[in-house]
């Protein structure tokens, strides 16, 4: 698919080729520079083994032979990956890049109802999944046009495993990794990969947004969009960057998500860096355990994660003297959390703020700069403004929707035309849905989601704002605040609460509310629960607490 027409996107065009100093003409220059440099280094670790850039490199080529060959797969054609974090998600991803096709992240943990709508909506042809998921897919698929099933063990990359038994129907083939990625062996030159090259304005990935506010959308992310976001995470530490000393990355987020496939398969990845992937991110112990194994230098995670990893009694006995810093990302960040973190880290806590549509870059803290409770400053060669109901700009210091225009901002919504004319101005800016104040330092602060605003007797009230006070009680472990309908006041505000002491009572966590609340904010509900259910990216889901 080719975005060169469309006059509201003519800034970001301009942008990435302002940005792309490096003259790559797709994000396949960036991954042949990465192999051929690195070619040597570790970039992927998982359930204690190792896979260097060359290996990447030679298992790809012959996989995206098979894709462009045996596989009957023809360029544009999207492939979907359902895969945790395993050595065999890079192995697939630069396989179907290579290929010329269209990388389709997808959830592991979708239900059947999620599934089918992302395999029909993308018009996926084929899927890589693990081979645990077969008997789920296989009430999927024959609703799909997927006829290629592409099944990998997660112990296949030490040694091939048998192929799953299945059900599929007889026109859909269903064959390995590994011995998909035998058939390509040797066919990776003299026809047999794809000569035909994408450039920076061709599709490289539908990235599904969470459906939070209605049916999950495939953002369209195209390969100067995925260069423009390497470069603006390059760009902005760019004073602490060194090739020479790899990066090495714990790596819980999962790769189907916009923070870990871009922190991981791409921006780590293009500087030689190695990553150490978690299949299983919400096993903390284990989680823990690598994390006690090697020297690791930075970490990412969300806030519920660095709570869930502190409360852990083997946090304390792993070695943080080599750790630069932490990112976080995906929701919120609790200043009190970020303080403990440092504190017991002795290492410095970054966080940054993007989504799906934005390619995870927005803004961002540098170790240099940064600011606790802000989401940083604006990452480069982008534009933003806050923008109030009406449609005019706000001043520094007022809340607003954050709008923006980039390099890193999609060209839109797959096969969804009004959606992409109601998200992105004619000016090509992109309308977040996200209600930021600009600080006088230029950091923004994020303030919460539009939709996820309660109006209580007419006045605004943010969930992020109360969940912050909430948290800093200390018998408080997390909690997550929604609205609810109440016939006095339109809405009223109702926590959920999980404690750390079972000893705290509503009316004991109202008073400590009461003391940085107005009476209005003040929840009129509290609920008290053992858990409260996320996302596999440890998202809390308010929508369903609702």
């Amino acid at each position: 698919m080719d975005f060169t027409s469309d006059p509201r996107f003519n800034f970001a065009r301009q942008q990435i080729e302002a940005i792309n100093t490096e003259n790559y003409s797709s994000v396949l220059d960036l991954f042949e520079r990465a192999c051929t440099e690195f070619s040597d280094r570790t970039a992927f670790t998982c359930l204690g083994q190792d896979i260097t850039f060359a290996e990447i490199d030679k298992m790809s080529a012959s996989f995206a032979a098979y894709l462009s060959g045996d596989g009957g797969l023809q360029p544009g054609d999207r492939v979907a990956i359902q895969l945790p974090n395993l050595i065999q998600y890079p192995i697939a991803a630069w396989g179907i890049l290579r290929a010329g096709l269209v990388l389709v992240n997808t959830n592991p943990l979708y239900t059947e109802r999620e599934l089918r709508h992302q395999f029909q909506d993308s018009g996926a042809k084929a899927v890589v999944l693990l081979s645990d998921f077969v008997t789920a897919a296989e009430k999927v698929i024959p609703d799909t046009d997927i006829k290629l099933v592409i099944a990998t063990h997660a112990l296949d990359m030490m040694a091939p495993q048998p192929a799953p038994v299945h059900n599929l129907d007889k026109s859909i083939e269903l064959l390995t990794l590994p011995t998909a990625i035998s058939l390509g062996e040797g066919k990776d030159s003299g026809g047999g990969l794809s000569t035909v090259r994408p450039s920076l304005n061709d599709l490289a990935v539908l990235q599904y947004t969470g459906g939070t506010t209605g049916v999950a959308k495939g953002a369209m992310l195209s390969h100067g969009n995925i260069i423009s976001c390497v470069a603006q995470g390059r760009n902005h530490f760019a004073e602490h960057n060194n090739e020479s000393e790899p990066r090495l990355l714990i790596a819980p987020l999962p790769i189907y998500h916009i923070f870990g496939f871009s922190l991981y398969l791409c921006g780590n990845f293009a500087s030689g860096g190695r990553s150490v992937l978690i299949p299983n991110p919400r096993d903390l112990d284990g989680l823990l355990d690598v994390m006690g194994s090697f020297p690791f230098t930075e970490f990412a995670a969300v806030n519920t994660m660095l709570v869930g990893l502190m409360a852990n009694e083997k946090f304390d006995a792993v070695d943080w003297s080599n750790l630069k810093w932490t990112i976080a990302g995906g929701a919120a960040l609790v200043p009190d959390v970020a303080e403990e973190w440092e504190r017991r880290t002795d290492s410095k806590l970054i966080e940054g703020y993007g989504l799906s549509e934005t390619t995870a870059n927005l803004t961002l803290n540098s170790p240099a700069t940064r600011r606790i409770g802000s989401a940083g400053q604006a990452v480069g060669f982008q534009e933003i403004k806050l923008m109030d109901g009406s449609g005019a700009q706000v001043a520094d210091g007022e809340e607003g929707e954050l709008w923006v225009r980039g390099p890193q901002v999609m060209m839109g919504y797959w096969e969804r035309p009004e959606a992409t004319d109601q998200a992105i101005d004619a000016e090509g800016f992109f309308k977040t849905g996200d209600v930021v104040v600009r600080l006088d330092d230029g950091f923004y602060k994020i303030v919460d989601r539009i939709k996820d605003m309660i109006l209580v007797s007419g006045f605004n009230v943010y969930p992020n704002e109360i969940e912050h006070v909430i948290t800093s009680h200390p018998n408080v472990l997390e909690c997550a605040v929604v609205g609810v309908v109440d016939d006095r006041t339109g809405e009223a505000v109702k926590a959920f609460v999980v404690r750390r002491n079972s000893d705290l009572t509503e009316t004991a966590l109202r008073e400590f509310c009461r003391t940085d609340l107005t009476a209005y904010k003040v929840p009129k509900h509290i609920e008290f629960r053992d858990e409260l259910p996320k996302s596999n990216v440890g998202k809390i889901l308010r929508r369903e607490l609702r």
